[in-house]
């Protein structure tokens, strides 16, 4: 990827956010406290979700990617034999595997600021391994560069995901949005 997508702030999801998350995922959203990043198209495609879920079930993914261009572009990296390459590193490059610890430690501060799941771990495998890079991209895109080195890495192998504009094209009728933005701000 020659520009990576810039980091962005946090923010409510609006009832068109939400539109987008159900055409992406092809349900409505579980937990969602906040978009967590943004496409540079415009549309989320990455949310942050509560530690627990509404009827209480642990959920320790905070960030969960939702865009699905850049998940397939993730599973293709995932099919390709990335994820071993770095497990492997982290087990040979002791600043790889530091910085990959701080990532974890960033994770679990972040959503321990939330709510804390005592005995649950981070996501992705941190901080030992790689178990799934749609985390460590979710992560990288939402605490932005910096933060989660293999996730920094594997944003840097993708395709700029964005480039034939927006994944969806939601359609939020005025009665819907009332509704969707109602309530106990959990999607």
């Amino acid at each position: 990827m020659d520009t990576p997508p810039p980091k962005t702030e946090p923010t409510e999801p609006t009832a068109a956010d939400i539109a987008a998350f159900k055409e992406q995922l092809g349900r409505p959203p579980r937990g969602l406290r906040a978009i967590a990043h943004r496409c540079p198209c415009g549309q989320p495609d990455v949310v942050e979700t509560a530690p627990r879920l509404e009827d209480g079930t642990p959920f320790p993914t905070l960030y969960y990617l939702t865009c699905p261009r850049a998940a397939s572009a993730i599973g293709t990296l995932e099919a390709e034999g990335v994820m071993k390459e770095m497990s492997e590193r982290l087990q040979t490059d002791p600043e790889l595997a530091a910085a990959y610890r701080a990532a974890h430690e960033d994770y679990i501060r972040r959503r321990d600021a939330i709510e804390v799941l005592e005995g649950f771990p981070s996501a992705g495998g941190m901080p030992d391994r790689v178990k799934c890079l749609h985390v460590l991209v979710g992560h990288s895109l939402a605490a932005g560069p910096g933060v989660n080195p293999l996730g920094d890495e594997a944003i840097a192998m993708l395709p700029e995901w964005w480039r034939k504009g927006p994944c969806v094209t939601p359609c939020v009728a005025e009665d819907e949005a009332e509704d969707e933005t109602g309530g106990d701000g959990a999607a």
